[in-house]
């Protein structure tokens, strides 16, 4: 296993002038395993978000909408951490409402944006947000789905000083440049799988532009699993877990690579965090990629 070191995956400058450490992490799994799933303790997701803090964690990625029952991922955030460190970003998305079984199912209109900030303000005790994502689309990637109203609804609370950097996520080439369009754009959040090439085409440009890309379900999760013979004979080589290994090669893949892998356990979570101290070689990338 692979000690636990302070930052040893390098940090990020976010929206150029928030520092961040490249292994992140979210709240989703935070209320509860799925999103359909019964709610966990909320004793032990603010005892995880402490501990992750604890471990050198500064960048929480977090939204209004994970949440189960009673059990909200902001509210566990407040009461873990607050008052807040000086470092700490903690980024949101807004776009997704939940519907009466408390799954999200649909998007919000332009005019109802702001409440969904106001709300996220609120229940994490802020004065202002880090980071807020504009989500759009379903489950599924619509690429001819404009976002440019919604997106201006935030820019104006960036304006306002609500908000101090954007971000888009679920989104296409176009839908990333319309976006930039309107406002600057800080972090794209996304599903990534290094075979497929519209996602390290769209990866390769917010390198070049400075902006930073934070994949969703970094280990697997959704429609795209994990490459598991291959990851289990580097993981062999190296005492560490197929999901360590994962993680240190999305950090390999790029530099504006951000992980934010969500966990309600303690164990899993030092095992995602000593990922980033994980050195794959070059034999290593190779079997990789295949």
């Amino acid at each position: 296993m692979t000690n636990l070191t302070n930052n040893p995956a390098g940090d990020f400058e976010l929206g150029g002038d928030l520092r961040v450490d490249r292994m992140g992490f979210g709240a989703m799994r935070l209320p509860t395993g799925t999103f359909a799933g019964p709610p966990r303790d909320p004793e032990t997701g603010i005892a995880v978000l402490r501990r992750a803090v604890e471990l050198g964690v500064n960048h929480i990625d977090t939204a209004g909408f994970y949440a189960r029952g009673d059990v909200e991922a902001n509210d566990l955030i407040r009461r873990a951490l607050a008052p807040y460190r000086e470092d700490l970003v903690i980024a949101t998305k807004v776009g997704p409402l939940r519907g009466p079984d408390g799954l999200p199912a649909y998007q919000a209109t332009p005019d109802q944006l702001r409440g969904l900030v106001e709300d996220d303000l609120r229940t994490l005790g802020l004065d202002r947000l880090d980071l807020v994502y504009l989500r759009i689309g379903g489950m599924t990637m619509d690429r001819d789905e404009s976002l440019a109203e919604r997106f201006a609804v935030l820019a104006e609370l960036r304006e306002e000083g609500l908000i101090r950097h954007l971000g888009v996520s679920n989104v296409g080439p176009e839908q990333f440049a319309e976006a930039r369009s309107v406002a600057p754009v800080a972090a794209v959040q996304n599903h990534f799988h290094v075979h497929h090439p519209a996602d390290a085409d769209l990866l390769r440009q917010c390198e070049e532009l400075g902006v930073a890309w934070v994949p969703f379900f970094p280990l697997g999760g959704g429609d795209r699993p994990l490459e598991a013979e291959r990851l289990g004979k580097v993981a062999a080589r190296h005492g560490a877990t197929a999901a360590q290994v994962a993680l240190a090669w999305l950090l390999e893949i790029s530099p504006a690579m951000l992980l934010i892998p969500g966990t309600g356990s303690l164990e899993h979570l030092e095992e995602n965090v000593a990922a980033a101290g994980l050195e794959l070689t070059a034999d290593d990338l190779a079997e990789l990629k295949g």
